[in-house]
Parts: C-alpha cells; sequence; structure tokens
C-alpha cells in the first residue's frame, strides 16, 4: 500500500501540516535541521512521494507542458520534441505529448482532451486555425497558456496567443530560383495533407510564383497526397507513368519524406534523379543525408524555434498580462545533391 503523508508524519513525529511543509519546501517553515531531517529519512524509508496533482492544485503549477504533434512517425517532429523538453527540462517542467496521427478530427480530440490533463500550458502544430478557434477559446478560459507554431500570419489577422511563425516563403522562392537557375520550365508541387484538410490556396500561391518568374500555369501540377509513404509513392508513381513525356523536371515536396517517397516512384518508374527529375524536400531531417544522393531540402530552424517556444511560454507562466509575443524565422534552401541541370 502506498505511503500517505500520515504515514511519514507519524514515523518522524510530526504534525501532517509540518511533514508538508518540510516536504514541500515551503520558505515558512520554522522547523529545525534535525527535524527536517527526520522527515525526510521518514519519506525515504517509507518510499513516500507527494502527489503531483494535489501539490499542483495546491501551487498553481503543475510544472509540465502539453504538446501536440502531427506526426510520431515524421523525424522533424520528433526531433522538435526532443529538443523542446530537453529545453523545458532545464527550467524543471516536464513534457507530455499527444500525437494527432495526420488526422483533422482525432487532432481536435487531442487538443481538447489535453485541457483536461494536468498541464500548465500547451504547444501545437496549427494545421487548421479556422477549425481550431472553439479550442483556443476554451484554452483561453481555462487559463492555458498556448504557444501555436505557425506559417507566417496575416498582419491583419495573427495568431490571437503567442506564436512562433516560420516564413516558407524565403525558402520555397529560393528553391524556385534555383530550378529556374538550372534550366527547368516544368514543375510539380506534391503536398501531402492530413485526413480531412483542404489544399486550400497552396495550389493557387504555387502558381502564382511561378508565373511571376515566367512559367505559365500550364507548366506546373499540383499533386495531393497523404503523409504516409505508401501513398506518396503511389500516387506520384501512378501521376509519371500517366504524364510520360510531358512530366515534371522538377519536383518540390511538402516535407522530406514525401520527397524521398516520390524519388523511391521515379526511380521505379524509370527516372534518375537528379539526371532525369529534380527533387526538394523541406524539413532538412537527417535521414536526407543517407540516401544515394543527399537530398536538397528547404530548412526550418529547429533548434532556434524550440528554445523560443519555450521562452515564451515561461514567461507568459510568470506574467499572464504582457502583450502576445510573436518569434518570425525563415526557412533557408540547403543545396545538396538531388538537384541538377536540365538534360538537354
Amino acid at each position: 500500500m502506498r505511503a500517505r503523508l500520515k504515514d511519514v508524519a507519524a514515523k518522524a513525529g510530526v504534525a501532517p501540516n509540518t511533514a508538508s511543509t518540510i516536504l514541500n519546501r515551503r520558505p515558512n517553515s520554522w522547523a529545525s535541521k534535525e527535524t527536517e531531517q527526520r522527515v525526510f529519512d521518514a519519506a525515504k524509508e517509507l518510499g513516500y512521494r507527494p502527489s503531483r496533482a494535489a501539490l499542483g492544485l495546491r501551487m498553481g503549477s503543475f510544472k509540465t507542458i502539453g504538446l501536440v504533434i502531427p506526426d510520431l512517425h515524421n523525424p522533424y517532429y520528433t526531433a522538435f520534441a526532443d529538443r523542446f523538453e530537453r529545453k523545458l527540462r532545464d527550467h524543471g517542467y516536464d513534457l507530455i505529448v499527444e500525437h494527432s496521427r495526420n488526422n483533422i478530427e482525432f487532432e481536435m480530440h487531442c487538443l481538447e482532451s489535453i485541457l483536461d490533463r494536468q498541464i500548465d500550458a500547451v504547444t501545437y502544430f496549427v494545421s487548421d486555425f479556422d477549425r481550431h478557434i472553439d479550442f483556443l477559446k476554451t484554452a483561453k478560459k481555462a487559463g492555458k497558456a498556448v504557444v501555436g507554431m505557425t506559417g507566417l500570419s496575416a498582419a491583419e489577422d495573427p495568431f490571437p496567443f503567442d506564436s512562433v511563425e516560420i516564413d516558407f516563403s524565403v525558402g520555397l522562392i529560393d528553391a524556385v530560383e534555383h530550378l529556374l537557375a538550372l534550366g527547368h520550365e516544368n514543375f510539380a508541387f506534391l503536398c501531402a495533407l492530413a485526413a480531412g484538410q483542404e489544399a486550400g490556396d497552396r495550389p493557387q500561391v504555387f502558381n502564382e510564383m511561378l508565373k511571376e518568374r515566367g512559367i505559365p500555369e500550364g507548366n506546373n501540377v499540383f499533386i495531393a497526397c497523404t503523409h504516409k509513404m505508401a501513398n506518396v509513392y503511389e500516387v506520384f508513381k501512378r501521376f509519371l507513368l500517366e504524364a510520360g513525356d510531358s512530366r515534371p523536371t522538377a519536383l518540390i515536396a511538402m516535407n522530406d519524406l514525401s520527397a524521398i517517397g516520390a524519388i523511391r516512384a521515379a526511380e521505379d518508374a524509370g527516372l534518375r534523379v537528379p539526371e532525369d527529375l529534380s527533387v526538394i524536400g523541406v524539413d532538412n531531417i537527417p535521414l536526407g543525408d543517407y540516401l544515394h544522393r543527399k537530398l536538397t531540402t528547404i530548412e526550418q530552424p529547429i533548434e532556434a524555434m524550440a528554445e523560443s517556444a519555450v521562452r515564451m511560454l515561461l514567461k507568459r507562466l510568470s506574467d499572464q498580462e504582457i502583450d502576445f509575443q510573436t518569434m518570425r524565422f525563415d526557412s533557408k534552401l540547403i543545396i545538396k545533391e538531388t538537384t541538377a541541370k536540365v538534360r538537354t
């Protein structure tokens, strides 16, 4: 049977309130050093551990942060969670991770349920802001701090909590201009979408970006797939076989795992990367450096993003009244070995 506070107090010969004050190291303790040692020794001998839930309710802090990630299988998100947890631990906080499995409906379940956990704040990757409004309202009413990991917000419609924003357009523009400099004129954009997620304005943004650089809309194609590698492979291989000689010579995939699946599909369709097809991913996961050709990719500054998210949370938890904070980061093109000049 688990030892209780009154068991520790009885063994140490003190009142339960005295034992509680000593074990929680409260500054108002008047106990002598000898008494304190007796209480700590009794707790150790009995294997007593204070109830974290009770302590959290009493102190107004559970010293725990919730993190919701879209894909536990994607090394980018696990790497972020690892860095985030390490930085939180340095400040005495623990981390609870929820995995939404790239499913918009289940993501809503994760966001709602994590508010019922014994946490002080939530950090999550914002996939669909409009669908998250009710969650954010609930979090605000519950007094939970929130940090959203978002794309670049519009100035007239900012994220209504603290946020870490990544500007993908910087790296994406550099990627397009890099491919144009290599002579590419036919493009494909491979977009992995979560279950229940719409493509939104992504096709239009990609078309406009190329159109501004002299590439007509007919020379680029938007390909939607899921986050599952098998689906990426099937969708892109089928596309290549149906496209035949009119296939694109350059592909930008919206994460590195999709790029890797597309590379395999291209090679199984009889194409060589980068000789016949240049490929660029997003995230710069370490796995990309161990392909037969190192994957050219658009990097997100994951270390700085995790550090900023932790810093925002700590600042918010110490002062709920400060203005909402936003940290913005640019993405960066990292040229490696999966892009090449168009074959003539």
